[in-house]
């Protein structure tokens, strides 16, 4: 990837002066968010073995280099949004960023949606774990009407025969 081209992660600056260097090992990335951009972008440009070297011990062990190049290379990438930070500034030595990474695959949209936890080494900030978040299932607020119950209209009538006809 060219370094004056705009970041994957879309944090507004050029490759060079976001992602590529934190990738490169060049520079170390300062907070968790950033560590999280470079992870993105990595997947983006298909750069894997960052991806590894990026994580805790335990991560790395449990690594699926084969399963991240597939993906990688199946993926369309569309973009990163960050939701949420919890400390993870170059003063913490542990950090949470929740994030949705956008892409298509099989012809399909995705967001990957997942809260990131990240611990700061003696060598930076490591990737510790990662959990998905799922769709929140809709809750109504009253109860279901069923069609032989009364309208709540008031009307007197069955919601089949009142509010519910057509439906």
């Amino acid at each position: 990837m060219n370094n004056e081209e705009s970041c994957p992660c879309k944090s507004g600056k050029t490759f060079g002066e976001c992602c590529g260097p934190v990738i490169a090992g060049t520079v170390k990335a300062e907070t968790a968010e950033a560590l999280m951009r470079a992870r993105y972008t990595s997947y983006v440009t298909g750069d894997i073995d960052f991806l590894r070297t990026s994580a805790t011990k335990d991560v790395q062990a449990e690594f699926d280099e084969n399963a991240s190049k597939a993906w990688s290379k199946a993926a369309k990438w569309h973009g990163l949004e960050i939701i949420s930070t919890e400390k993870g500034q170059s003063s913490d030595s542990e950090g949470v960023v929740e994030f949705r990474a956008l892409y298509s695959a099989n012809d399909e949209f995705c967001n990957h949606h997942e809260v990131s936890r990240f611990v700061k080494e003696q060598d930076g900030w490591k990737f510790a774990d990662g959990e998905l978040v799922g769709e929140k299932p809709i809750v109504r607020e009253e109860p279901k009407v069923g069609r032989n119950d009364l309208c709540p209209c008031g009307s007197g009538k069955k919601y089949k025969k009142c509010c519910g006809r057509g439906k």
